[in-house]
């Protein structure tokens, strides 16, 4: 489950996309919640989606409920780095 890159990202790592992973910052380029960028909180692999912090949705009872992305729908603008062997440097 990938998402594409930043141009800056792409200049320095020389790929276009790469799977997402939690703590990753990324903005959202499509729906309702269009340009809000926040770090993926949560990464869902049965259904294909991700949370991103900041992106939500109202309840009726006036409650907020973190809406789920499509990775297909965001782009990575700072990675999380912790494991040396995502980049495959």
């Amino acid at each position: 489950m990938g998402a594409m890159l930043s141009p800056e990202l792409r200049k320095e790592h020389e790929i276009k996309s790469i799977p997402i992973r939690s703590g990753d910052t990324v903005k959202v380029l499509r729906g309702d919640n269009k340009g809000k960028e926040g770090k993926v909180a949560v990464v869902n692999l049965a259904n294909m989606t991700i949370n991103v912090d900041g992106v939500s949705v109202t309840k009726s009872d006036g409650t907020e409920v973190p809406r789920p992305v499509q990775p297909s729908n965001v782009m990575i603008t700072k990675l999380e780095t912790k494991d040396e062997k995502r980049l495959g440097d």
